[in-house]
Protein backbone atom coordinates (compact mmCIF):
# COMPACT_ATOMS: atom_id res chain seq x y z
CA UNK A 1 0.00 0.00 0.00
CA UNK A 2 0.95 3.42 -0.14
CA UNK A 3 1.18 4.10 3.55
CA UNK A 4 3.92 1.38 3.52
CA UNK A 5 5.82 2.44 0.57
CA UNK A 6 5.60 5.89 2.34
CA UNK A 7 7.51 4.33 5.87
CA UNK A 8 10.31 2.52 3.78
CA UNK A 9 11.28 5.75 2.22
CA UNK A 10 11.50 7.80 5.17
CA UNK A 11 13.65 5.15 7.06
CA UNK A 12 15.12 3.96 4.19
CA UNK A 13 18.90 4.45 6.27
CA UNK A 14 17.44 2.09 8.60
CA UNK A 15 17.18 -1.48 7.32
CA UNK A 16 15.84 -3.18 10.82
CA UNK A 17 12.91 -0.60 10.90
CA UNK A 18 11.67 -1.58 7.41
CA UNK A 19 11.74 -5.91 8.13
CA UNK A 20 8.72 -5.38 9.04
CA UNK A 21 7.55 -4.69 5.62
CA UNK A 22 9.75 -7.01 3.87
CA UNK A 23 6.93 -9.78 3.41
CA UNK A 24 5.08 -7.23 0.93
CA UNK A 25 8.53 -7.13 -1.33
CA UNK A 26 9.73 -11.10 -0.79
CA UNK A 27 6.21 -12.67 -0.38
CA UNK A 28 7.89 -15.49 1.54
CA UNK A 29 10.60 -14.05 3.26
CA UNK A 30 9.67 -13.29 6.89
CA UNK A 31 12.69 -11.33 7.77
CA UNK A 32 16.19 -10.96 7.38
CA UNK A 33 19.03 -11.28 10.23
CA UNK A 34 20.92 -8.38 10.09
CA UNK A 35 23.95 -7.78 12.00
CA UNK A 36 24.83 -4.66 14.22
CA UNK A 37 27.81 -2.98 12.48
CA UNK A 38 29.88 -0.97 14.35
CA UNK A 39 29.76 2.53 14.16
CA UNK A 40 30.17 4.50 10.96
CA UNK A 41 29.49 1.01 9.62
CA UNK A 42 26.46 0.06 7.13
CA UNK A 43 24.71 -3.22 8.29
CA UNK A 44 24.89 -6.69 6.41
CA UNK A 45 22.01 -9.25 6.24
CA UNK A 46 23.67 -12.39 6.73
CA UNK A 47 20.35 -14.98 6.58
CA UNK A 48 16.76 -14.97 5.59
CA UNK A 49 13.73 -16.75 8.10
CA UNK A 50 10.65 -18.51 5.71
CA UNK A 51 7.18 -17.09 6.14
CA UNK A 52 6.46 -20.03 5.54
CA UNK A 53 7.06 -22.73 7.74
CA UNK A 54 9.98 -23.02 9.74
CA UNK A 55 13.42 -22.24 8.08
CA UNK A 56 16.38 -19.91 7.63
CA UNK A 57 18.91 -19.45 4.44
CA UNK A 58 22.46 -17.99 4.46
CA UNK A 59 22.93 -15.70 1.68
CA UNK A 60 26.46 -16.64 0.08
CA UNK A 61 27.89 -13.99 0.66
CA UNK A 62 26.50 -11.72 3.23
CA UNK A 63 25.05 -9.16 1.63
CA UNK A 64 25.95 -5.42 2.58
CA UNK A 65 22.59 -2.78 3.20
CA UNK A 66 23.83 0.14 1.58
CA UNK A 67 22.98 2.83 -0.62
CA UNK A 68 18.81 3.57 -1.53
CA UNK A 69 16.45 1.54 -0.09
CA UNK A 70 15.17 0.25 -3.47
CA UNK A 71 19.20 -0.72 -4.43
CA UNK A 72 20.01 -2.65 -1.30
CA UNK A 73 16.40 -4.24 -1.33
CA UNK A 74 16.97 -5.64 -4.92
CA UNK A 75 20.88 -6.44 -3.96
CA UNK A 76 18.71 -8.97 -1.22
CA UNK A 77 16.24 -10.17 -3.41
CA UNK A 78 19.26 -11.22 -6.08
CA UNK A 79 21.10 -12.31 -2.73
CA UNK A 80 18.33 -15.05 -2.32
CA UNK A 81 18.14 -16.22 -6.43
CA UNK A 82 22.41 -16.52 -6.37
CA UNK A 83 22.44 -18.63 -3.00
CA UNK A 84 19.72 -20.52 -3.75
CA UNK A 85 21.24 -21.57 -7.21
CA UNK A 86 24.83 -21.85 -5.13
CA UNK A 87 22.61 -24.33 -2.74
CA UNK A 88 21.31 -26.37 -6.27
CA UNK A 89 24.64 -27.39 -7.40
CA UNK A 90 26.23 -28.65 -4.24
CA UNK A 91 22.82 -30.41 -3.68
CA UNK A 92 23.06 -31.97 -7.28
CA UNK A 93 26.34 -32.85 -6.71
CA UNK A 94 25.72 -34.38 -3.53
CA UNK A 95 22.87 -36.55 -4.06
CA UNK A 96 24.61 -39.98 -5.92
CA UNK A 97 27.11 -39.92 -3.08
CA UNK A 98 24.42 -40.75 -0.57
CA UNK A 99 21.54 -42.62 0.44
CA UNK A 100 18.76 -40.42 -0.42
CA UNK A 101 16.79 -40.13 2.55
CA UNK A 102 20.56 -39.22 4.50
CA UNK A 103 20.61 -36.88 0.99
CA UNK A 104 17.60 -35.08 2.08
CA UNK A 105 18.52 -35.25 6.04
CA UNK A 106 22.01 -34.27 5.39
CA UNK A 107 22.94 -31.40 8.05
CA UNK A 108 21.57 -30.85 11.84
CA UNK A 109 18.26 -30.63 13.49
CA UNK A 110 17.19 -27.18 12.50
CA UNK A 111 20.04 -26.21 9.64
CA UNK A 112 19.63 -28.79 6.73
CA UNK A 113 22.57 -28.68 4.14
CA UNK A 114 19.33 -27.73 1.54
CA UNK A 115 15.97 -25.63 1.88
CA UNK A 116 13.38 -27.92 1.01
CA UNK A 117 12.33 -25.71 -2.30
CA UNK A 118 16.06 -26.94 -3.57
CA UNK A 119 16.10 -30.76 -2.05
CA UNK A 120 12.39 -30.66 -4.68
CA UNK A 121 14.06 -29.76 -7.17
CA UNK A 122 16.99 -31.86 -7.32
CA UNK A 123 14.71 -35.32 -6.44
CA UNK A 124 12.71 -34.16 -8.93
CA UNK A 125 15.95 -33.47 -11.50
CA UNK A 126 17.00 -37.20 -10.55
CA UNK A 127 13.72 -38.62 -11.16
CA UNK A 128 13.50 -37.43 -14.90
CA UNK A 129 16.82 -37.99 -15.33
CA UNK A 130 16.06 -42.08 -14.08
CA UNK A 131 12.94 -41.81 -16.25
CA UNK A 132 15.05 -41.07 -19.40
CA UNK A 133 17.60 -43.66 -18.71
CA UNK A 134 15.26 -46.57 -18.57
CA UNK A 135 13.66 -45.03 -21.70
CA UNK A 136 17.20 -45.13 -23.07
CA UNK A 137 17.35 -48.76 -22.22
CA UNK A 138 14.02 -50.16 -23.74
CA UNK A 139 15.40 -47.91 -26.80
CA UNK A 140 18.39 -49.87 -27.29
CA UNK A 141 17.34 -53.11 -26.41
CA UNK A 142 19.87 -53.59 -23.86
CA UNK A 143 16.70 -53.62 -20.72
CA UNK A 144 13.45 -54.35 -22.01
CA UNK A 145 12.00 -54.26 -18.20
CA UNK A 146 13.93 -51.16 -17.37
CA UNK A 147 11.28 -49.17 -16.66
CA UNK A 148 9.19 -51.88 -14.49
CA UNK A 149 12.81 -51.94 -12.37
CA UNK A 150 12.21 -47.82 -12.12
CA UNK A 151 8.81 -47.83 -10.97
CA UNK A 152 10.21 -50.80 -8.66
CA UNK A 153 13.18 -48.16 -7.43
CA UNK A 154 10.46 -45.61 -7.07
CA UNK A 155 8.04 -47.61 -4.75
CA UNK A 156 11.07 -48.69 -2.66
CA UNK A 157 12.10 -44.85 -2.50
CA UNK A 158 8.42 -43.72 -1.47
CA UNK A 159 8.41 -46.45 1.07
CA UNK A 160 12.17 -45.04 2.78
CA UNK A 161 10.30 -41.83 3.03
CA UNK A 162 7.38 -43.21 4.71
CA UNK A 163 9.82 -44.57 7.38
CA UNK A 164 11.63 -42.03 8.08
CA UNK A 165 8.06 -39.93 8.99
CA UNK A 166 7.58 -43.08 11.46
CA UNK A 167 10.45 -41.48 13.58
CA UNK A 168 10.63 -38.28 15.53
CA UNK A 169 10.98 -35.16 13.55
CA UNK A 170 10.38 -31.57 14.03
CA UNK A 171 7.84 -29.84 12.35
CA UNK A 172 10.48 -28.47 9.66
CA UNK A 173 11.72 -32.01 8.60
CA UNK A 174 8.33 -33.17 8.68
CA UNK A 175 7.36 -30.72 6.37
CA UNK A 176 9.96 -31.60 4.21
CA UNK A 177 9.55 -35.46 4.22
CA UNK A 178 6.39 -35.10 3.08
CA UNK A 179 6.84 -32.53 0.27
CA UNK A 180 8.89 -35.31 -1.14
CA UNK A 181 6.19 -37.76 -0.19
CA UNK A 182 3.81 -35.84 -2.51
CA UNK A 183 6.33 -35.75 -5.27
CA UNK A 184 7.46 -39.33 -4.97
CA UNK A 185 3.47 -40.39 -5.10
CA UNK A 186 3.23 -38.60 -8.21
CA UNK A 187 6.33 -39.97 -9.59
CA UNK A 188 4.87 -43.53 -9.23
CA UNK A 189 1.70 -42.53 -10.52
CA UNK A 190 3.21 -41.24 -13.83
CA UNK A 191 5.53 -44.55 -14.22
CA UNK A 192 2.63 -46.94 -13.49
CA UNK A 193 0.89 -44.78 -16.45
CA UNK A 194 3.75 -45.18 -18.77
CA UNK A 195 3.64 -48.67 -18.19
CA UNK A 196 0.02 -49.20 -18.54
CA UNK A 197 -0.49 -47.30 -21.59
CA UNK A 198 2.82 -48.71 -23.50
CA UNK A 199 4.17 -45.28 -23.56
CA UNK A 200 7.92 -45.97 -23.05
CA UNK A 201 9.51 -43.93 -25.64
CA UNK A 202 10.81 -40.23 -24.99
CA UNK A 203 8.79 -38.95 -27.31
CA UNK A 204 5.65 -40.27 -26.59
CA UNK A 205 3.14 -37.82 -25.43
CA UNK A 206 2.14 -39.24 -21.87
CA UNK A 207 5.92 -38.40 -20.71
CA UNK A 208 5.84 -34.99 -23.36
CA UNK A 209 3.06 -33.67 -21.30
CA UNK A 210 5.14 -33.77 -17.74
CA UNK A 211 6.97 -31.20 -16.32
CA UNK A 212 10.82 -32.21 -16.42
CA UNK A 213 13.27 -30.12 -14.42
CA UNK A 214 16.74 -30.88 -15.92
CA UNK A 215 19.83 -29.69 -14.33
CA UNK A 216 22.22 -27.16 -16.21
CA UNK A 217 25.60 -25.69 -15.86
CA UNK A 218 25.33 -21.44 -14.92
CA UNK A 219 26.92 -20.48 -18.33
CA UNK A 220 28.57 -17.73 -16.68
CA UNK A 221 28.92 -18.65 -12.86
CA UNK A 222 30.64 -22.58 -12.85
CA UNK A 223 29.20 -22.71 -9.10
CA UNK A 224 25.84 -21.81 -10.00
CA UNK A 225 23.38 -24.38 -11.50
CA UNK A 226 20.00 -23.57 -13.25
CA UNK A 227 16.57 -25.70 -13.42
CA UNK A 228 15.33 -25.50 -16.93
CA UNK A 229 11.42 -27.49 -17.26
CA UNK A 230 10.35 -28.58 -20.15
CA UNK A 231 6.93 -29.94 -20.95
CA UNK A 232 6.04 -30.75 -24.37
CA UNK A 233 7.50 -27.39 -27.01
CA UNK A 234 7.08 -25.36 -24.41
CA UNK A 235 10.51 -24.29 -21.87
CA UNK A 236 11.65 -22.03 -18.78
CA UNK A 237 14.16 -21.78 -16.75
CA UNK A 238 13.68 -21.99 -13.09
CA UNK A 239 13.36 -18.27 -11.19
CA UNK A 240 14.91 -19.20 -7.77
CA UNK A 241 11.92 -16.93 -5.91
CA UNK A 242 12.24 -18.39 -2.04
CA UNK A 243 9.19 -20.44 -1.80
CA UNK A 244 9.53 -21.01 1.82
CA UNK A 245 9.11 -24.49 3.78
CA UNK A 246 5.32 -24.80 3.03
CA UNK A 247 3.16 -27.94 1.82
CA UNK A 248 2.73 -28.75 -1.86
CA UNK A 249 -0.64 -29.43 -3.94
CA UNK A 250 -1.17 -33.53 -4.45
CA UNK A 251 -1.07 -33.62 -8.63
CA UNK A 252 -3.75 -35.57 -9.97
CA UNK A 253 -4.04 -36.09 -13.58
CA UNK A 254 -6.38 -32.70 -14.12
CA UNK A 255 -3.53 -30.94 -12.03
CA UNK A 256 -1.37 -32.41 -15.27
CA UNK A 257 -4.06 -31.01 -18.11
CA UNK A 258 -4.03 -27.83 -16.81
CA UNK A 259 0.01 -27.12 -16.33
CA UNK A 260 -0.22 -28.34 -20.12
CA UNK A 261 -2.63 -25.21 -20.88
CA UNK A 262 -1.13 -22.78 -19.26
CA UNK A 263 2.30 -23.57 -19.95
CA UNK A 264 1.17 -23.94 -23.67
CA UNK A 265 -0.80 -20.61 -23.41
CA UNK A 266 2.71 -19.04 -21.76
CA UNK A 267 4.51 -20.28 -24.65
CA UNK A 268 2.47 -18.14 -26.81
CA UNK A 269 2.77 -15.31 -24.90
CA UNK A 270 -1.12 -15.17 -24.14
CA UNK A 271 -2.84 -15.61 -20.51
CA UNK A 272 -4.78 -18.67 -19.44
CA UNK A 273 -8.22 -18.60 -18.08
CA UNK A 274 -9.17 -21.69 -15.49
CA UNK A 275 -13.04 -21.72 -15.64
CA UNK A 276 -14.74 -23.91 -13.00
CA UNK A 277 -17.08 -24.19 -10.08
CA UNK A 278 -15.58 -22.48 -6.66
CA UNK A 279 -13.24 -24.57 -4.68
CA UNK A 280 -12.10 -26.90 -7.28
CA UNK A 281 -8.74 -25.43 -6.89
CA UNK A 282 -7.74 -22.82 -9.75
CA UNK A 283 -6.16 -20.56 -8.13
CA UNK A 284 -4.10 -22.68 -6.47
CA UNK A 285 -3.15 -24.47 -9.20
CA UNK A 286 -1.94 -21.98 -11.12
CA UNK A 287 -0.10 -21.10 -7.79
CA UNK A 288 1.64 -24.51 -7.54
CA UNK A 289 2.61 -24.66 -11.60
CA UNK A 290 4.41 -21.01 -10.27
CA UNK A 291 6.06 -23.41 -7.45
CA UNK A 292 7.46 -25.29 -9.18
CA UNK A 293 9.03 -22.98 -11.89
CA UNK A 294 10.01 -21.15 -9.34
CA UNK A 295 8.19 -17.74 -10.31
CA UNK A 296 6.83 -15.37 -7.98
CA UNK A 297 2.81 -15.36 -8.36
CA UNK A 298 0.68 -12.16 -7.15
CA UNK A 299 -3.05 -13.21 -6.45
CA UNK A 300 -5.58 -10.14 -7.01
CA UNK A 301 -8.67 -10.55 -6.12
CA UNK A 302 -11.05 -8.30 -8.84
CA UNK A 303 -13.64 -6.21 -7.79
CA UNK A 304 -15.74 -3.82 -9.78
CA UNK A 305 -14.20 -0.48 -8.17
CA UNK A 306 -11.08 -1.49 -10.16
CA UNK A 307 -10.31 0.57 -12.99
CA UNK A 308 -8.32 1.19 -16.07
CA UNK A 309 -5.80 3.53 -13.85
CA UNK A 310 -5.46 0.16 -10.94
CA UNK A 311 -5.04 -2.07 -13.61
CA UNK A 312 -2.51 -0.42 -15.08
CA UNK A 313 -0.35 -0.14 -12.26
CA UNK A 314 -0.99 -4.17 -11.54
CA UNK A 315 0.17 -4.19 -15.54
CA UNK A 316 3.15 -1.94 -14.81
CA UNK A 317 4.23 -3.92 -11.91
CA UNK A 318 3.98 -7.69 -13.07
CA UNK A 319 5.75 -6.45 -16.50
CA UNK A 320 9.05 -4.58 -14.51
CA UNK A 321 9.33 -7.63 -12.39
CA UNK A 322 8.50 -10.82 -14.35
CA UNK A 323 6.30 -12.57 -12.47
CA UNK A 324 2.99 -13.61 -12.67
CA UNK A 325 -0.40 -12.04 -11.42
CA UNK A 326 -3.36 -14.50 -11.05
CA UNK A 327 -7.04 -12.39 -10.89
CA UNK A 328 -9.47 -13.96 -9.16
CA UNK A 329 -12.96 -13.41 -9.83
CA UNK A 330 -12.17 -11.82 -12.98
CA UNK A 331 -15.56 -12.01 -14.44
CA UNK A 332 -16.30 -9.11 -11.51
CA UNK A 333 -14.13 -6.85 -13.23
Amino acid sequence: SEADLLDILSNASNPTIIMKHIDKVMLQTKTLTIDSPPAGKRPTASNWISGVGVETVAYEPPILLDGKVENYLQKALDGQMSSLAKCLTRSYKRYPTMKRTEWLMDGDDGNRSDPVMISLLTGTMYYVLETEDAQAKILSGEDPKAMEKHKDNVVSQLKDLIVVTSGKLNKSDRTRVMVMITMDAHSRDVVSKLILEKALASDDFQWMSQLKQRFEEDPIENNKGRGHAFILNASFYYDFEYLGNGGRLVVTPLTDRIYVTATQALHLSMGCAPAGPAGTGKTESTKDLANALGKCCYVFNCSPEMDYQSLGNIFKGLSSSGAWGCFDEFNRL
